[in-house]
């Protein structure tokens, strides 16, 4: 099985363009200004509330130590409870305050960030039929969908934290700095001393982490591409016993993925308990301090249960902001490799005025033709031909030949790399893609269906068909009986895999399929190579009706399928050899004599 673009451990840097990146996603934010506007005031006032909550506890405390004090020297009747309870009362109005500012803030915060998940798997579906098709010849599907499932939930989970975190850490740590201040000054410098090794340990976290963030989204691709790749050919593996291969070959990538994975999230959770270590350093320092300055009578008894708790809370934001670091680089490199898919180079625009088809005879030529799927190997050599409107055109030769890429330059599944390719005499590129692929109908040797009943699938070739054209069509592709003697007929549904029907059973259902979009052209790729000797005399004779008057265009491997084609292209490594009917090429006893006659002896075989 193949494994594209599988990375060796160590192989992966930090993110590229970290900068640049999050630049790139703050712009996804500025539709959410008036958004962004409201969480910044419901983080700001959840903030504030939160804050003053220590200063008027801390004034409880005092309350009661000077009730009992004044008690004790008779210089008071003992505790106000009633201030003791104007004070809780207020304390618990701010915390109910907080809460509700915190709650909208959440759910603004929640709102945007799936509103930017929303819009990026939005690009990528855009960008993903905007795309050559060399794009997916080089990368698996699972490495896309790795960016559009993986990577987008990353960024969409990481911007939820980072939205409602960074507001919130930054006004508590302003904050609370303020309401130390007000305390004791002495106090807030000494506490502040702990801010250096708070930086280095931050700085040291991020520096390594990064590198694991960027590595470990791109194994999660990798993997999820092998998987996907296994899946869809299990039978495969299963036949040739390789399970145990497989199995290692999972292994290595799962051992990769574990490698960055464990050292990147490892990193990320040392992170809160080396703060509070640092924290705990700072509550230690503080707590001996303000107990000397109760006693010097310098401040309260309340101020020093206010200031611990207030030292607590500074610790707390700069933690977040630590954690906060660490986010963005998981969230830059999840970007990242989003932004450089929807970067990618995309197909040629389409023309600003096509060409209308409605009255397109077929006539199809092609003109000095040159082509490779890399710029530095031509595999279609100076190719040029002239077929005329109805002609049925056979294409053949040995495989690698070029039969198959004729025809996918013919839909602009490619570009070429020079010459021009006509319809009645308008360059291919005048019509937009959607208009010149309408003009054909495709039958090819990979069949696709997808999941839902027969009947859809049918009329996938045309939507607008009523029940009844999808039975005639059925039954000019001779699959009428086969759906009839099924379960449930033309509503039995296929699964994924369509492994509940047979292979010739699915070519049956995509040549139903080509005949119901009454297409101008015909394009056949091994169209019958899939069923019995039976059903292809019987397909043989649909497609005869189906080809008539329409220009048709057939690949095939079996010789004896393509003998009453009027023009027979013979191919040799890009090049067409001979052209002909089938009786002048055998007259001739060239190429497509010997490809013949090597066919014909191995039937006798």
């Amino acid at each position: 099985m193949k494994n594209k673009n599988k990375p060796m451990p160590g192989s992966f840097d930090k993110a590229k363009d970290f900068k640049g990146t999050m630049k790139k996603l703050l712009n996804y934010l500025s539709p959410f200004k008036i958004g962004m506007i409201l969480v910044t005031i419901f983080a700001v006032g959840s903030s504030i509330f939160s804050i003053v909550g220590p200063k008027i506890l801390g004034n409880a405390t005092t309350e009661i130590f000077d009730g009992l004090v004044g008690k004790i020297n008779g210089t008071s009747e003992g505790i106000n409870f009633d201030n003791i309870k104007n004070i809780l009362l207020t304390l618990v109005g701010l915390y109910v305050l907080s809460a509700l500012f915190s709650f909208f803030q959440t759910f603004i915060t929640s709102d945007i960030s799936q509103r930017i998940s929303y819009n990026l798997r939005k690009e990528i579906s855009q960008k993903i039929n905007k795309m050559p098709l060399k794009y997916f010849d080089k990368n698996t599907n699972g490495e896309v969908l790795s960016r559009i499932t993986n990577d987008v939930d990353s960024i969409s989970q990481n911007l939820n934290q980072i939205l409602s975190q960074v507001i919130t850490a930054g006004t508590t740590l302003v904050g609370v700095l303020v309401m130390m201040l007000s305390i004791s000054f002495t106090m807030t410098i000494f506490s502040l001393l702990i801010l250096p090794l708070s930086g280095i340990l931050i700085g040291v976290i991020v520096k390594n982490s990064q590198k694991y963030f960027k590595s470990q989204q791109q194994y999660l691709g990798n993997i999820n591409g092998y998987i996907e790749e296994i899946y869809a050919g299990h039978n495969i593996v299963k036949s040739f016993n390789r399970e145990e291969i497989t199995i290692n070959e999972f292994g290595k990538l799962n051992d990769n993925l574990y490698e960055s994975a464990w050292k990147s999230q490892f990193l990320s959770s040392i992170m809160m308990p080396l703060m509070g270590f640092v924290g705990n350093l700072g509550y230690v320092m503080v707590t001996i301090l303000g107990g000397y300055l109760t006693i010097k009578k310098s401040i309260e008894v309340g101020d020093i249960l206010s200031f611990t708790q207030y030292i607590r809370s500074f610790n707390q934001p700069i933690a977040q902001t630590a954690q906060i670091a660490n986010i963005m680089q998981a969230t830059a490199a999840a970007a990242e490799r989003v932004f450089e898919f929807l970067a990618e180079e995309e197909e040629l625009e389409d023309t600003k005025n096509p060409i209308n088809t409605k009255d397109i005879k077929g006539e199809v030529s092609f003109e000095s033709v040159n082509f490779g799927y890399d710029e530095d190997k031509t595999i279609i050599n100076d190719f040029s031909i002239n077929i005329k409107p109805g002609q049925k055109v056979a294409i053949v030769g040995p495989t690698g030949a070029g039969k198959t890429t004729i025809v996918k330059l013919l839909m602009r599944f490619y570009e070429i790399n020079s010459g021009k390719i006509k319809i009645d005499g308008h360059d291919i590129n005048d019509f937009t893609r959607n208009d010149l692929r309408k003009m054909f109908g495709m039958v090819l040797q990979d069949t696709w269906l997808f999941s839902g009943s027969l009947m859809e699938n049918i009329r996938y070739g045309n939507l607008d068909a009523t029940d009844e054209e999808v039975i005639k069509a059925s039954k000019l592709a001779h699959a009428d009986h086969f759906i009839n003697t099924l379960p449930d007929g033309y509503d039995m549904k296929i699964n994924e895999e369509a492994n509940n029907i047979s292979q010739g059973q699915k070519q049956l259902l995509t040549i139903a399929r080509a005949i119901l979009s009454n297409p101008k052209m015909l394009i056949l790729d091994e169209a019958t190579s899939s069923v019995d000797t039976r059903t292809e005399v019987l397909i043989q004779k649909a497609m005869e009706n189906l080809m008539k008057d329409r220009t048709s265009f057939i690949i095939a491997h079996r010789l004896s399928t393509i003998k009453d084609a009027d023009i027979i292209l013979v191919m040799k490594d890009g090049d067409i050899v001979e052209q002909g009917n089938h009786e002048t090429l055998l007259k001739a006893n060239g190429f497509y004599a010997n490809l013949y006659n090597s066919q014909f002896e191995q039937v006798e075989e």
